[in-house]
């Protein structure tokens, strides 16, 4: 999961982008809350892949839905910002709570020209991220793992682990072993 560069972009993604833009702001937005059918069907009309039972919420922003990819059951709740020039997975079960940041791209700040740089996010199956949690570029949160309210993680959280803070740090198991 390797950051890699990424072009200005050209006139048929700020189309794209503009469109689904107004879609997000408009048509998704109004649709009812437990109504998650037509939000899954506006989001795989532009990209996404999204399983029949995930749950997006209405209040959730994705910056491009076709770099969006929900496993069965998973939720991303009110408030959640998926800022995805690279792909964001949420795996089986795993659930992004509200106004959780989930950011694929950012610069690379040694290069005088200050080029976007980005790499995918995963979040696994049974996982969970808090509310107002920030997981940067190229983060994969193990199974199981739980991602504490307000954590910001720049690097891989192990399967089961419980992380929390800034930095985030583990600070115990979700599941303990049978001593």
């Amino acid at each position: 999961m390797g950051k890699k560069t990424f072009p200005a972009p050209d006139l048929r993604d700020k189309l794209y982008r503009g469109v689904w833009r107004l879609m997000n702001s408009t048509l998704y937005r109004a649709i009812p809350t437990p109504f998650f059918g037509p939000r899954r069907a506006l989001l795989r009309l532009f990209g996404a892949r999204i399983a029949a039972t995930a749950k997006p919420y209405p209040g959730a922003r994705v910056w491009a839905p076709r770099n969006l990819v929900m496993e069965a059951d998973s939720c991303i709740a009110d408030g959640v910002i998926c800022y995805n020039v690279a792909l964001i997975s949420i795996g089986a079960n795993a659930t992004v709570s509200q106004r959780a940041h989930l950011c694929t791209p950012s610069h690379d700040h040694r290069d005088p020209a200050f080029p976007l740089v980005a790499a995918e996010i995963r979040v696994c199956r049974n996982a969970w991220i808090a509310a107002e949690v920030f997981l940067g570029p190229g983060v994969e949160v193990g199974e199981t793992a739980v991602v504490g309210a307000r954590a910001v993680v720049f690097h891989t959280v192990p399967p089961n682990a419980v992380v929390a803070g800034n930095p985030a740090r583990v600070v115990g198991l979700r599941y303990q072993p049978n001593a």
